[in-house]
Formats: structure tokens, sequence, C-alpha cells
């Protein structure tokens, strides 16, 4: 363990260096532009401006380059140039302000830094200043505001909820932070409403599949937390606000420098919400009651070649309970007052660190989460512990065209709870945790074809400990038509290993019994997407089109049954196909006078063909999946009041609900809008007053979402005179958040840097 930890120690303060320096300053409007991001396109090399505006990148080889600088809010720009050894050389650079900013931040869909206009891979860039339009407690909630992403609550009890990439279910979808796989399986139903917006730098969104460089479970989609850089982080910020609902969220940073090359981040999160609420008079609470505090420390290193190490410690508590209101904790596990409890504890982890070997650049990232859950559900008990350990090594290699980019990975993940998952087959069932080793190879070749095409190769080969070898492969092309006209095309292979409690966590809430029929096999999918992108810019106004059509055909699908018997939730490879496509298109619209105009709009069609015995098909739609999804985003700003209003909502048209046989309850949900109002005043030196209202057209569903709460252990749920239909207590029917309009009023600040 020691020799481990002194190599991870020196890959973070060590560092070879050469002699070749590049520096200069970035202007606009003869200001400086602070945080700006520098680098020299197809390696791993750059730097970021101070608040000086001055940048400086150290030990760069001799050879020829393209110097690429960019910033938020500010077009790109870019210098060809020649280095040569131990010399220093100066390129100032002065960026035009942009009415956009999509492609002026650099992602890392394809593992390698470049702009989004580079990318032959469709990426989505959202910002903090998208979810400061409609403030919200954590990432899972504010992403309902990008289109084509439908955060989608699944029990009306607990609140469990997972996020649905274009009408692909949540465990389709992964969600990382900072490029690591660190909110998966058990984390997924409660890790991401632990995921604070204070410490998000930006999000990136990759719709389609990404199991090529990421593996499982990136089959939907890829969501990238990206956390806030200490470097790039203001020196003090903080954020509170609070709802009529008696709902308080708290946010607090400091920045931070521990000796000459190590600067550091802080920051705390606290959420409480201790109100019951009972519209409907079902007994039942609307909303579930939560507790939840977050701690987050990150650290970077400096090295004398002007890269970073990164080194993050995240750790998240939360205590939340629904149930019947007269539920305390004395009754938790009973079978006498019916409530759902569960207590999460998560540690996590995430380095990132440069290193070189033979005089060769590498990088290393690693981290490693436990997740600790203590539920009850009903009389129903949930235990659960999960440890993932991940660790990746990638080298980047430019030969004349083509870029490549190398990387093997190792990813262990030891599971054990108190379920059928993790009981033995013997003639004797005992205990016999999960143990899955996922070693794993990756490459991929950008070729840039001309200075219009760029086409992109990769297959990834990954050995399951317990199901074999995957292959996934996939194909990437980029088309320009010209500078304002951009074509992508792309065809992936995904594979998806189940995890039960987040395949479908209402299996697990004492409702019903689960049943697994048979070994159940990792599914299989193909993917297209055509993507097409359209900028305009005006004369007094600015113009951005993104459009795309999607197709994924699934074998093996991994299937939950609610229909076949109500009492059980039923698990099995699916003998048949499943298909999802649609279409999706955003609209940005930026007029010269302070009006923004964000619309997006996703239409899906997602079912199940399923072979019966006389080897038919039969067609079945996948349930609280809405074929039509829309979200909008209206902005102006007074500025001479230094007051800006923000009308922000969405649309859904009606879904397919799990209902129970013989049911009183509508099969299908109406078409909704939730819509929500916000005004900002800004003060001196960085204050915000912001108010407004969430919900304002005062939508809730109709329907009883709870089927029988007034008997929710089934006690009497056999007697056929009371109960002559055979209902069952079953929390699962929902479709929109049970909550009423609500005001909210919040304030914040931020102290760029101390003045020495």
């Amino acid at each position: 363990m020691r020799k481990i930890v002194n190599i991870i120690v020196c890959l973070h303060l060590s560092y070879f260096s050469l002699a070749s320096k590049i520096e200069g300053i970035v202007l606009s409007n003869n200001k400086p532009v602070e945080f700006a991001h520098v680098f020299l396109k197809g390696t791993s090399i750059g730097g970021t401006t101070n608040t000086n505006g001055y940048y400086e990148i150290n030990d760069v080889e001799k050879g020829t380059y393209l110097i690429v600088v960019s910033a938020m809010d500010y077009y790109v720009d870019s210098l060809r140039i020649t280095i040569v050894e131990n010399e220093k050389k100066t390129f100032n650079f002065t960026l035009r302000e942009s009415v956009k900013n999509i492609n002026e931040v650099t992602i890392t869909a394809t593992m390698k830094e470049i702009s989004v206009s580079d990318s032959p891979i469709a990426i989505d860039i959202i910002t903090p200043k998208l979810f400061e339009r409609n403030p919200n407690p954590n990432i899972f909630e504010s992403l309902n505001m990008v289109n084509g992403v439908r955060p989608q609550l699944q029990c009306n009890v607990c609140n469990t909820g997972d996020i649905h990439i274009n009408g692909m279910e949540g465990p389709y979808s992964m969600v990382m932070i900072d490029g690591m796989p660190i909110v998966s399986a058990l984390g997924t139903v409660y890790g991401l409403m632990g995921i604070p917006n204070s410490i998000i730098q930006r999000v990136k969104i990759q719709k389609g599949p990404s199991s090529t460089l990421y593996g499982s479970e990136a089959v939907g989609g890829l969501i990238n937390v990206i956390t806030k850089s200490p470097e790039k982080a203001p020196f003090v910020s903080f954020d509170i606000f609070g709802t009529s609902y008696q709902e308080l969220n708290t946010d607090v940073s400091i920045k931070y420098k521990i000796g000459k090359n190590i600067t550091a981040l802080s920051s705390v999160n606290y959420f409480h919400f201790d109100k019951k609420w009972d519209i409907n008079n079902d007994n039942f609470t609307d909303v579930t009651l939560q507790k939840r505090s977050a701690f987050f420390n990150k650290f970077s290193y400096k090295h004398k070649s002007g890269k970073s190490s990164q080194l993050a410690i995240r750790y998240y508590y939360e205590d939340r309970w629904g149930g019947e209101l007269q539920w305390n904790k004395s009754f938790r596990g009973g079978d006498s007052i019916y409530g759902e409890s569960i207590y999460t504890n998560r540690y996590e982890v995430i380095g990132v660190s440069p290193f070189k070997l033979f005089k060769q650049d590498f990088k290393l990232q690693y981290s490693y989460n436990k997740h600790l859950q203590n539920s009850a559900y009903g009389k129903t008990p949930f235990y659960a512990n999960q440890n993932i350990i991940f660790g990746q090594i990638t080298k980047n290699i430019n030969l004349n065209r083509n870029d490549i980019l190398i990387g093997i990975a190792l990813r262990y993940t030891n599971y054990d709870d108190n379920t059928v998952i993790t009981q033995s087959k013997d003639s004797v069932p005992s205990n016999k945790p999960l143990n899955t080793y996922l070693p794993g190879l990756f490459i991929q070749d950008e070729i840039g074809l001309n200075e219009n095409n760029i086409l992109l190769l990769g297959i990834r080969y990954d050995y399951n400990s317990i199901h074999g070898s995957i292959f996934s492969p996939r194909v990437n092309w980029k088309y320009t038509i010209n500078k304002n006209n951009t074509l992508r095309v792309g065809i992936g292979n995904g594979y998806r290993v189940v995890n039960l409690f987040s395949e479908d966590h209402a299996a697990f809430n004492g409702a019903r019994d689960v049943v697994i029929v048979s070994d159940l096999k990792p599914e299989q999918s193909w993917n297209s997407t055509l993507n097409y992108s359209v900028f305009k810019q005006f004369k007094k106004s600015f113009v951005s089109i993104d459009a795309n059509l999607f197709y994924t055909y699934f074998t093996n699908k991994i299937v939950a049954d609610y229909f076949t018997d109500h009492q059980k939730v039923i698990f099995d490879n699916l003998n048949g196909f499943g298909i999802n496509r649609g279409i999706g298109a955003h609209l940005l619209w930026s007029f010269q006078f302070p009006l923004k105009l964000s619309i997006g709009a996703t239409f899906v069609d997602v079912f199940l063909q399923k072979m019966d015995s006389l080897n038919n098909y039969n067609k079945t739609v996948q349930v609280q999946t809405p074929k039509f999804t829309s979200n909008f985003v209206v902005s102006y700003n007074f500025n001479k009041w230094k007051t800006s209003v923000d009308l922000t909502g969405n649309i859904y048209s009606s879904m397919l609900l799990p209902i129970l046989p013989n049911d009183y309850r509508p099969e299908y949900s109406p078409w909704f809008c939730l819509m929500n109002l916000q005004m900002t005043k800004e003060f001196k030196k960085d204050w915000q007053l912001y108010m407004g209202c969430k919900n304002i057209l005062n939508f809730i569903p109709k329907e009883a979402p709870i089927m029988r709460a007034f008997d929710p252990f089934d006690k009497y749920a056999n007697d056929p005179v009371s109960n002559p239909n055979g209902y069952t207590f079953d929390p699962g029917y929902n479709y929109a958040p049970f909550q009423k309009a609500r005001l909210f009023l919040g304030v914040r600040f931020k102290i760029k840097e101390i003045k020495k």
C-alpha cells in the first residue's frame, strides 16, 4: 500500500520540464479576460489566464502548433506558431465578445480538449448561468431545462427519480463527475440529488452511445458534471434561497492557497425541508422530507510545466422520509404506520494527474466511491453497501492527420445488499456479495481528412468477470459545410449490465415482490444519430439551431414486467427487440437588445416488440415516457435598473402510466405545463437578490397518486366486499410533482479576488 501511495504522490508532485516557454496577455475591449483557456491543439498542454489576463505555458517541445484561446461569452481565437528549443515567446490575443458561447467551451467528449465546433460528436454545454434562471438545490431538478433531458420521479412516497435522455430510462444514462463514473448503479437512485449546483462549473451532455470510451451504462447518453476549478473559482461565494413550502438551501464556498503551488476550494451545501404537505388529504406526504448535507474539497497542484494535478474529495449525507403524516422514527420498519425512511452516506475521491514515462506524456485518472444505504420501505428493510474503484491511463499520439487516443482502464465494483440480488443459488441460500472486475482497453483515431471533414473511429474491449468479453465500436463523421453549417453522423454499439435496484426502484418499496426469471444477460444496442447545426449572425440578432435524429435497436433488453401479476415485478431479458427513435431540435435566438429566447422540443417513440408463444410480435409502449417534451427560457434584461426577468418552463404530452388491473385511474396522463417566473436585481460588488414563483400555473395531478393510501400494508386487500377489484397499495402512479405554486426568495454574492 505504501508503494502505491508513493507512486500517486510522485505522479502529483513531480513532472519533468523543458526549457521553451509561451506567455502572453488576453484582452477584450482593453480589459483583461480572466480564466480564458489557452492550449495547443492536439496536445494536452495548456494554461489559464489569471485576473490580469496573463497566461504562461511551460515545457513546450519544439515544433509547429495551433495555439487556441477560448473563454465563455467570447469568440474563439487561434494562431499558428513555431517553437524551437530553449526560447521564450510572447503571443497576445484580443477576443471579441459573443452573443453565444456554445462553440467557445473546450470539452472532453472524446477525452481530448477541443472546442465544441471542432468536435465530431454533438455535445450540449450547460453553464450555471442557465440553472440560475430557475434556482434548484441540485443537478437532478435543474436538468429539466435541457432539451431532450427529463428528470422523472418514480415513487410518490420517497420521491426517487432518474434522468431520461431522449426517452431512454435512467439506467441507460451514465452520470460522471469530472470524467469519472462516480454516480452509477446504487448511486443513481439517490446520488443525483446530492450534487449541489454550487460546485458545478459546467455540465457536458452527449446524447447517444458512449460505451466505446466509457463502457457500461453509457448507452443512452452521458452527463459529465465538471466541478469548479480552484484556480477559476471566486475567492468567496454564497447563495441561499428559501420557498413558501419552507424549503431552505444554502451554498458557501471559499478558495485559499496552500503553499506556493496548491490552490484549494472548499464548499458546503445544506438543504432542509421538514414541512409535511398533504394537498389531496390522503394522509400521505406529497413531498418527501429531506435533510441533506454535502461537503466538497478540491485541490489543484500546478506543475512547472503549467499543467495541473487535481484531487477532489466529497462527502454527502441525507436523511429523507415520506409516508403517513403521523409517522415518526419509532415506526421505522414496522407494520402499523407506513413510512419510507432512507439514510444515505456517500464518500467520493476523484483525481487526475499528468505524468511522464520514457519521455512520453500520459494522464492518470482515478476515483473511489463508497455508498452506504440504510432504508426501510414500510416493513421491508433494504441495506446496501457499494464500493467502486476506477483507474484509467490515457495517451495522445499525433501522426500527421491522425489524432490517436489510447487508454487502459480498470473498474472494480463490490456490491452487497439484503435482497435476492446477492443471494447464492445453493440449496441453502446465503449472502453472496457481487464482486465485478471490468478491465478495458480502448483506442480511437480522429482523422482530419481535409479542412471540412473529420472522421472518428473507435473501438473498446472490456472483459466483465461475470459476463465475459464485450466489444463496443463506433464511427463518427463531421462535415463542415461552411462556417455556419455543420453536419454530424454517428453509429455506435453499446452494452449495459443490469443492476436491479437502479433498474426499477419501485420493486423494492415494499409494495411488490421481486421475481428474476433467469440469469440476466447484458443488453446490446446499436445506435445511429444525425445532427445538423446552423449558426447565423444578423445585424441585430444571432440565431443558433441544432437538430438531431436518433434511432436505437436493442437486443436482450432487460424488462420489468408490472402487468402480468400486480403483486410482483418480474425481471427478464426480452424475447424480441426494443426500439428508441425520435427527433429533437433546439433554437437559441439572441437579440442586440437584451432579449434571449431558448426553445427546445423532442419527439420520441419508445416501444418493445415481444415475441409470444406463436412467434408473433406484440407491441408495448414504454411507461412514463411522453412522446413530446419541450422546454423554453425567455430572458429580458432591464440594463438601466440592472434587473432581469426569466420565464422558464416545460411542456409534456400524455404518457402511459403503470396502472393496476381494473384501475379506475386514467391509463394516460394529460398534457401539462410547468412554468416558473423569476426576477433578479443586481447590486454593487457582485450582490444579487432574486425572487419568483415556481409552477405559476399551479398544476398538480388530479388523480390520486397513491392507490389505497388508507391500507398501505394491504391488511384488508383480500376482502372481496370492500375491495372487489383486488387493488393493492401502489405509489408508482406518477407523472408530475405534487407541489402547487410556491414563492421563492434568495440572495447570492461572490468576491472574485482579495486585493492585496
